[in-house]
C-alpha cells in the first residue's frame, strides 16, 4: 500500500508528462498503469467535490450492534471467550477479549473455578436430552455443558431405575433401529438376486443367439450383436438393466434396433456377390468379386463387399504355405540363372517358367508339368501324367515350341532337377534355339512366379475338397478344366480385370 504523498507525487508527474503511464513508472518505479489511471481518478473526484478519500480504508467488518451483542453475551453466559464464539459464529477469541477491553473492562477478568448451573437448569437439561429428538451432543451443546457431565445430572436427578427405565427404551429403539436394518439388508440382497439372474440370462442368451463362447465378456461384444441380446431379454428384465449390464448408451441401442428393423439396402448386392462367388467354384476373394461387380456397373467400394462376404461366410479356403525343397544333389553342371528373380517382361514368349507340381489322391498320384509366361500369367502349354518323368516334360517343352513365331526364343528358367538335365531336354532347347535358365540349388524363391501359380491353383481347386470317390481320369479332367478356364476366364487384378486370354486380345496379341 503507498502513502497519500506517493499517489500524490504519481498523479502529478502524470499530469506533467501528459499522461504517459510509461515515464511516470521509469522514474518512480512504481505503481502499474492500471492502478495510476485509478489514482488520477481519485484525484479528479477530489478536486471536484473537495474532500478527500482514501480507496484504501477498510470497511470495518462488524458493526457496532454486533459488538455489543458479543461482548453482553459474553457477560451473561459465564465469560467465556469460546463458547461465545461457538454460539454466536463470530468473531474469534482475540477480537471479542478486544471488545470486552474496549466496552467493558471490568468484567473481563475471567471468572475463577468451575461454572455453576442451578437446579432448575440441570432439570431443563436432563428433561431436554430424555424428550430430544436429535443427538446427546446437539443437546448439550445447546445448554453450554458436555455431554458426559450432561449424563450425570440424568443419573442424579432420575435416579437408576429410571435411568434402567431410559435404557429400556434406548434398547427398544435400537430394536427398531436393527429391524429397519434387517429390512434394508433384505431389499439389498433381492436386488442383488435380481442382478444376479440378470447376469446369467445375458450369458445365456450370448451363447444360444450370438453363438459365443460361454466365458466370453458381454460387454465386450460389437453393438450390433449387444442390440440381438437387449431385444431377445427385453420381455423378462427392464430395458435400462439390460443396457446397464450389457455397456451400451441408450442412443446406441436405438440406432442399432432401428437398422435391425430396416431392409437390408445392400439385399440385391448379398444375393449377386453369392451368385458370383458360386459360379467361380468358391475361388474369388472379395477384390475379384469386386472387379466382376464393376464390370457388371455396379458401383461400390470393395469395403462393402468384404464386409458382405464376411457376413454371408463366403470364405475362399486355403492352404499355410510350408517350406519345400525337392533338390537332391547335382548330376550334371546345371545352368545360370539368367532370370535372377526378374519376373517381369514386356511382351509375349520372352520368359518362360517351368517345374512340376503334385496332387496326392486317395486313388493315387497325379503330376502337372506346365510352362508359364512371365508376361501376363499365361500358360503356354501344359502336360498332366501319373508318373514326373522325362515324357511329362518332353511331350510340354514340344507343344510350347510349336507356339512360338519365327524370331520368338524366350528363355526358360526351371529348377535344377533331374528332368531338365536330360540330354533329351537339352536337345530340345538347342534344337528350338532356347536358353536355359535354373535357380540356384535348394532356392525355390528364384522361381516364385511358377511357384506362386501352383499355390492359388492348389488353393483354388485342390486344397480343402474331399477326393473320396475320385478316379485319375476324373481329376485329370477336373485340372485340365481348370487350366482352361485359368487362361481363358479367371481374371487377374494386375491385368485389370481380365484374365491372361482376355488381355491379349485387347492389345491385339491374340486372335
Amino acid at each position: 500500500m503507498y502513502s497519500r504523498e506517493k499517489r500524490v507525487k504519481a498523479v502529478e508527474l502524470y499530469i506533467k508528462y501528459d499522461k504517459s503511464a510509461a515515464d511516470v513508472i521509469r522514474e518512480l518505479g512504481y505503481p502499474d498503469r492500471h492502478t495510476l489511471r485509478s489514482w488520477y481518478g481519485m484525484y479528479l473526484e477530489e478536486q471536484e467535490t473537495g474532500m478527500v478519500r482514501d480507496r484504501y480504508m477498510r470497511a470495518p467488518k462488524f458493526t457496532e450492534e454486533q459488538k455489543e451483542t458479543a461482548v453482553q453475551h459474553y457477560l451473561d453466559h459465564g465469560r467465556n471467550y469460546s463458547r461465545t464464539v461457538r454460539l454466536l459464529g463470530y468473531p474469534n477469541r482475540v477480537t471479542l477479549s478486544q471488545w470486552c477491553l474496549e466496552l467493558a473492562p471490568e468484567g473481563c477478568k475471567k471468572r475463577k473455578g468451575r461454572l455453576h448451573y442451578t437446579e432448575e437448569q440441570k432439570r431443563e437439561a436432563v428433561e431436554a436430552l430424555c424428550t430430544r429428538e436429535c443427538s446427546a451432543r446437539e443437546v448439550a451443546d445447546a445448554h453450554e455443558v458436555s455431554r458426559p457431565v450432561l449424563y450425570q445430572w440424568k443419573n442424579t436427578l432420575l435416579g437408576k431405575e429410571a435411568v434402567s427405565v431410559m435404557m429400556d427404551a434406548e434398547n427398544g429403539v435400537v430394536m427398531q433401529k436393527a429391524k429397519e436394518e434387517l429390512l434394508d439388508e433384505l431389499a439389498s440382497l433381492k436386488k442383488e438376486i435380481k442382478q444376479l439372474k440378470l447376469e446369467r440370462d445375458v450369458l445365456r442368451v450370448t451363447a444360444e443367439i450370438i453363438k459365443k463362447d460361454l466365458g466370453v465378456d458381454p460387454k465386450n461384444l460389437t453393438n450390433r450383436e449387444k442390440t440381438h441380446l437387449v431385444d431377445a431379454l427385453r420381455n423378462e428384465h427392464p430395458l435400462k438393466d439390460l443396457l446397464d449390464c450389457v455397456r451400451i448408451s441408450r442412443s446406441s441401442y436405438f440406432y442399432q434396433h432401428g437398422r435391425l428393423l430396416a431392409e437390408d439396402k445392400y439385399g440385391e448386392i448379398r444375393e449377386k456377390i453369392g451368385k458370383l462367388f458360386g459360379e467361380n467354384g468358391g475361388r474369388y476373394g472379395y477384390r475379384r468379386i469386386h472387379a466382376l461387380l464393376r464390370r457388371e456397373g455396379e458401383r461400390l467400394s470393395e469395403k462393402i463387399v468384404r464386409r458382405i462376404m464376411t457376413e454371408s461366410a463366403l470364405v475362399v479356403f486355403g492352404r499355410k504355405k510350408r517350406k519345400y525343397s525337392s533338390y537332391q544333389g547335382e548330376k550334371t553342371p546345371g545352368a545360370e540363372n539368367l532370370i535372377a528373380r526378374d519376373f517381369h517382361a514386356d511382351a509375349p514368349n520372352t520368359k518362360w517358367l517351368t517345374d512340376i507340381t503334385e496332387f496326392p489322391l486317395p486313388a493315387g498320384k497325379v503330376y502337372l508339368s506346365p510352362i508359364v509366361d512371365c508376361f501376363d500369367g499365361m500358360l503356354v502349354s501344359w502336360t498332366i501324367g501319373t508318373r514326373p518323368d522325362a515324357e511329362l516334360v518332353n511331350s510340354m517343352l514340344d507343344m510350347a515350341t510349336e507356339t512360338l513365331g519365327d524370331r520368338e526364343r524366350p528363355i526358360v528358367h526351371s529348377d535344377r532337377g533331374a528332368h531338365y538335365r536330360w540330354p533329351g531336354w537339352i536337345e530340345r532347347m538347342e534344337a528350338a534355339g532356347l536358353t536355359r535358365s535354373m535357380s540356384k540349388k535348394g532356392c525355390s524363391p528364384d522361381n516364385a512366379a511358377c511357384e506362386g501359380f501352383f499355390g492359388r491353383l492348389k488353393n483354388e481347386i485342390f486344397y480343402n475338397r474331399k477326393w473320396q470317390g475320385v478316379s485319375i481320369d476324373d481329376f485329370m479332367d477336373i485340372l485340365d478344366n481348370y487350366l482352361h478356364w485359368y487362361n481363358e476366364k479367371r481374371i487377374k487384378i494386375s491385368l485389370g480385370a481380365k484374365s491372361p486370354l482376355e488381355y491379349r486380345r485387347s492389345l491385339d496379341l491374340a486372335a
